[in-house]
């Protein structure tokens, strides 16, 4: 179930809001311009591929780019491999690379066919984290300040649309903001 968690970009030990209600967090995250929806599930193979995930969400996919115009669309799968130290120091650097606040020219779509990752959106004075699962479609408009954490053994199925050949292009904030607030794995551990 997804989770929205507000904070006051001061306090991340005050909690504002926190909630499972997916009408209650669409209508949260629409003030911001932030699309929320959640879409029925398609059964995957574990060893699905790119190519696989995007056949299983044809309709979805081809609804969303005619809506939005993204030219570029890929499905980026994380799953883990115990014992694998190569898949390890990758896990490690993919995630990484996304825990700094940083904005993006281009909106940032995702959806999760699998597994489960947490968008930090830092709007005004505020924090939303938006821990979302499996079904969850957000799409994050572009300039918006936020983070991404898919935590230490990340396990996800993302579908992403760009509308730039180039794809993912962050410009970060050079800030602390996103080392002060639970991480990933301190979100799923709070849902008992």
């Amino acid at each position: 179930m997804t989770l929205l968690t507000v904070w006051p970009d001061t306090d991340p030990g005050t909690v504002e809001l926190r909630t499972e209600d997916p009408g209650q967090i669409g209508d949260v995250l629409k003030q911001f311009g932030v699309r929320f929806e959640r879409w029925e599930l398609t059964e995957l193979a574990e060893d699905a591929t790119s190519e696989d995930v995007l056949a299983a969400y044809r309709a979805e996919v081809d609804a969303v780019i005619d809506a939005e115009g993204y030219i570029k669309v890929d499905a980026a799968v994380m799953a883990p491999r115990d014992g694998d130290p190569e898949w390890e120091q990758q896990a490690k650097a993919a995630r990484e690379k996304f825990l700094s606040e940083h904005t993006h020219d281009d909106d940032e779509d995702r959806f999760f066919a699998r597994g489960a990752g947490v968008f930090y959106l830092h709007i005004g004075a505020k924090v939303y984290a938006v821990l979302c699962e499996a079904g969850d479609l957000l799409s994050v408009p572009a300039n918006t300040t936020h983070w991404f954490d898919m935590g230490t053994r990340p396990d996800f199925v993302a579908i992403r649309f760009f509308h730039d050949e180039d794809g993912w292009v962050g410009d970060f904030c050079d800030t602390n903001t996103a080392e002060r607030f639970p991480s990933f794995d301190d979100l799923m551990a709070s849902r008992g």
